[in-house]
């Protein structure tokens, strides 16, 4: 059975405005990632965190708007080129099993840094790839190693930031995701407007390698590696899966990754081919879905504050279902943005009440905690868009929404009568 979290309590604008806190770690967790003393590259840290996430989620994100444009390129429907987007999905969350413990053992910046960097090589098949198949196999290794990014960093701040702060924590950590989902949507569809879509590859290789090598070199020069994990990778996990609650919480996740991510990859050819949008356009609508997650993020401490973790799940859900039967039945392009910020919204109030609550699932071993998190949440991803995808290939795209939004809505509730216990 989940606890249920008290509010934050009232703290100075100094502790809500910093992304991330490294300094309020537990002395007694034996899984926190300590500086060592006159260590100046750590304050840097945070910052690459957050350059490291954003491209991730960028990376993620890149092919939502290029769909279209891959269909026309490689001659197939749409729903046979979201095979990029259904195979990243996969693989993020295949390899959460592996980063995770290792993460646990070896240090989470450390595997960060390198995941971060093998990015590059993803990327670099990506740009180089003549055929849909190899551009397949570039999405694997970029969604593989992808897998060490962003649910590390989520570990990191539970190691380093107490429960009581944490929500607000990890919403600054969300910034740099919704940044990497605007960058993803709408500039890769405004990139392949002028120059094609291999350029959104070069460039994501080059921050992954920027971002990657500096963030080594703090990991090295900062940062002891947490090595005091001595079980092995299956059980930790299992001993996770033993707990009711994890396992109530993850199998929430799951669902709500089918459904949301399944929804969110075909919002741009959803605009594409009923409201005849261009790439530019319909990524730089579709993008006022991260618009609405930066809005949480700014907020997130005052909502927490005043209605708890039930009441964000409550909003969330109802934020979405609105959000998404506006983006499905909207009669012209001007309900868009609207539509698109509710829902986006909406989903973080609801996702990131249940990334906090994952972060103490298992405290002795939280890398591979967020690993498990991550790892059904994009399992479910990958269910979703295959779903979605036969969806709009045989029956109405407008469809997908349709389903989801209440969908959402059900699970919400199901999730604030369990956080109110």
């Amino acid at each position: 059975m989940v606890r249920r979290r008290h509010a934050v309590p009232a703290h100075s604008p100094d502790t809500t405005e910093r992304f991330l806190e490294p300094q309020r770690q537990d002395p007694t967790d034996p899984q926190a990632e300590r500086p060592r003393a006159g260590s100046g590259s750590q304050a840097a840290v945070p910052w690459l965190l957050g350059a490291c996430c954003f491209a991730s989620i960028a990376s993620m994100r890149a092919c939502d708007t290029l769909l279209p444009a891959l269909a026309a390129e490689f001659s197939v429907t749409v729903g046979r080129a979201s095979r990029v987007i259904f195979v990243f999905a996969v693989a993020y969350g295949v390899f959460q099993l592996c980063f995770g413990p290792l993460g646990d053992r070896y240090g989470k910046l450390r595997v960060i840094a390198l995941c971060a960097l093998a990015c590059v090589i993803g990327n670099g098949i990506a740009f180089l790839s003549p055929s849909l198949d190899w551009l397949v196999v570039a999405r694997i290794v970029s969604g593989a190693f992808a897998a060490g990014i962003y649910p590390m960093a989520m570990a990191w701040v539970g190691d380093s930031v107490a429960y009581d702060q944490r929500q607000v924590a990890l919403a600054r950590l969300v910034s740099a995701s919704v940044l990497g989902t605007l960058a993803g949507q709408w500039l890769s569809g405004l990139i392949a407007e002028w120059a094609g879509w291999r350029p959104t590859f070069a460039l994501l290789a080059g921050l992954f390698l920027v971002a990657g090598g500096l963030l080594l070199h703090a990991a090295r020069g900062g940062a002891s590696p947490a090595g005091t994990v001595r079980q092995g990778r299956r059980p930790a996990l299992l001993g996770i899966l033993a707990l009711p609650s994890a396992r109530w919480l993850l199998a929430v996740t799951a669902i709500e990754g089918a459904l949301a991510f399944g929804a969110i990859a075909f919002m741009p050819s959803l605009l594409q081919r009923h409201h005849a949008a261009s790439l530019s356009m319909a990524g730089g609508l579709t993008a006022f879905y991260g618009v609405g997650g930066f809005v949480y993020s700014r907020v997130a401490g005052r909502l927490l504050r005043r209605i708890g973790e039930p009441g964000l799940a409550r909003l969330g859900g109802a934020s979405l279902c609105l959000g998404f039967l506006a983006f499905a039945y909207a009669p012209g392009l001007a309900w868009i943005p609207a539509a698109c910020a509710l829902a986006g919204f909406g989903f973080y109030c609801l996702h990131n009440t249940l990334q906090t609550n994952a972060t103490q699932m298992a405290p002795s071993a939280r890398g591979a905690a967020m690993a498990l998190f991550a790892c059904v949440l994009f399992l479910g991803q990958s269910a979703g868009v295959l779903a979605a995808a036969w969806v709009a290939d045989h029956l109405s795209d407008a469809l997908i929404f349709a389903i989801v939004g209440p969908g959402l809505l059900a699970l919400s509730l199901a999730a604030a009568r369990r956080f109110r216990r």
